[in-house]
């Protein structure tokens, strides 16, 4: 009952979205397994000279010794054989390689797919976007309104986890898509940035934060997104249970620019550091979750040292200001022309996007934060190479997916709802997500490998209870995973802006080497 109450104004709010069906959140949290802030997380690539937007980041993850929070299964002294809780028995029997087969064969052929067909459905999102984004702007002079707040988010939302999601992905670099491409796409200037998509995100800093970091890591140690961990501030908290509830009600509604803008921000000069083989500050716990409140006021010697590295000056110049400026300034200030009404229509619109903007924070909080958490989804104490079947079983096992199939539904939650093939295979277009979601599904059913999909209202109650403490995951068991599927050093990324098929000269037309 407390949690229903504490979600209330959390769920009325989004029930008007006709919602069918990465929180990444603040928190003082530290992964224990960096506590030596001497580790060396990544290293430069030998062709890239100098530091540019486009320049390549390696972030290997180098050996480390993971510390496991509890134990996933037992060994019988009789015939040591690893014995598995009844949940985890599907593990016993699966053929990893068998598996790997199937899944990559899927999505070697939805590749081979994609085409006109994929651009023309991305015109068609895109046109519904524009559509809301010119009824949003349009109105947004007239007195705060429902019709106008959800207009102006969904503009947000939709350029965000639609257009930009796939895009930085490289989701349609294989077919002719305009400026839909990862290489370049809001890179580079503030113009491109402003044009192509503007957020509260640096569009660099989500791609190394995103794209390699959180898909490449999902759920492991090094993933910046794991959500149990990062609120274990908040796990921990001796406090009433609906306390807590409210304190992620009260963050749902500002993560983004809370939490997401400037952890994103941390990893790219945490990235930028390494690659220029920088010494890190000696007080720095990479892992830690970087938010607004760390920047400002640091409660700690670790928090002060990587609040001085990130400089708020930096921050809010370069990546908070051109989104606030563009949105809540430039945006609406034509209206202050307007003889006689030009003050009173100037603050109606600032009034309807201050309730967009907190509202797509709540959507995407609803359709993002709730992808990979619950007390049904999977968390790992090592790294495997990318591609391989332990991967693909990580990814699916991790991921839940939400009622989908039409545009209409898939549009509502983002194209969120396809979470399981887009960890499987990041850069796929919108289009090859829905056609392929139904085949993956059947081959885990045929191998026995849970595939999670459900409403996003049973995700968020789910969610919400791992943040809370009241649930927690279930660490697997990796020493049952094949060893030839393990990265024992790390994984070596040649690029940063979500491109595909840039390989390194030791495995051609990959995006990634294996650091062995």
């Amino acid at each position: 009952m407390a949690r229903a109450v504490s979600l209330a104004v959390v769920c009325a709010v989004l029930s008007s979205l006709h919602v069918g069906e990465a929180l990444h959140v603040a928190g003082g949290a530290r992964n224990k397994a960096f506590a030596n802030p001497n580790n060396k997380l990544g290293q430069r690539s030998s062709s890239s000279p100098s530091w540019s937007q486009t320049d390549a980041v390696a972030i290997p993850l180098d050996s480390q010794t993971w510390q496991k929070t509890e134990p996933k299964s037992k060994i019988d002294e009789t015939d040591n054989k690893i014995q598995l809780d009844d949940h985890l028995k599907w593990i016993e029997n699966l053929d990893y390689d068998a598996f790997r087969k199937e899944v990559a064969d899927l999505g070697k052929e939805l590749q081979k797919d994609s085409g006109a067909a994929d651009v023309k459905h991305l015109e068609r999102i895109v046109q519904w976007r524009d559509m809301a984004a010119i009824l949003g702007v349009a109105t947004m002079w007239s007195g705060p309104n429902p019709l106008t707040v959800m207009a102006l988010s969904t503009w947000t939302y939709a350029s965000w986890t639609m257009i930009a999601h796939h895009t930085c992905h490289g989701g349609y670099n294989r077919v002719d898509a305009g400026p839909f491409n990862s290489r370049g796409f809001a890179l580079g200037s503030i113009q491109k940035r402003v044009s192509d998509w503007c957020d509260w995100m640096l569009p660099e800093a989500w791609n190394v934060e995103h794209n390699r970091l959180h898909h490449y890591h999902l759920s492991e140690p090094l993933d910046p997104d794991n959500v149990e961990r990062n609120l274990e501030f908040l796990r921990d908290m001796n406090v009433p249970m609906p306390a807590k509830y409210a304190v992620v009600a009260a963050l749902a509604p500002i993560w983004k620019w809370f939490y997401y803008a400037p952890n994103t921000f941390k990893e790219l000069q945490l990235a930028q550091m390494r690659a220029e083989k920088k010494e890190m500050p000696a007080d720095i716990d990479p892992m830690q979750p970087f938010t607004l409140r760390t920047m400002i006021f640091p409660q700690d010697d670790a928090e002060r040292a990587i609040s001085n590295l990130m400089k708020e000056s930096n921050f809010f110049g370069k990546v908070l200001a051109p989104f606030m400026l563009s949105r809540f300034v430039l945006l609406p200030a034509p209206l202050l022309l307007l003889p006689g009404v030009g003050t009173t229509a100037f603050g109606h619109a600032i009034v309807n996007l201050v309730l967009a903007e907190l509202l797509t924070n709540l959507h995407g909080f609803l359709t993002i934060v709730t992808n990979h958490c619950g007390n049904d989804m999977y968390t790992f104490d090592d790294e495997v190479k990318p591609k391989s079947g332990a991967f693909y079983v990580r990814q699916i096992i991790s991921s839940a997916n939400y009622k989908a199939g039409t545009d209409e539904i898939d549009f509502a939650h983002g194209w969120l709802n396809y979470q399981i093939e887009h960890h499987v295979w990041p850069d796929l277009s919108m289009l090859q997500y829905q056609r392929g979601a139904p085949r993956l599904k059947a081959i885990c059913e045929t191998y026995g490998v849970p595939y999670v999909q459900e409403s996003v209202w049973m995700r968020l109650f789910k969610t919400v209870d791992i943040m809370v403490g009241r649930t927690s995951m279930i660490p697997f068991p990796t020493e049952m995973e094949p060893a030839k599927d393990k990265a024992t050093r790390g994984v070596m990324w040649k690029s940063t802006n979500g491109a595909i098929d840039e390989g390194c000269e030791e495995t051609p037309n990959e995006e990634f080497c294996i650091v062995s």
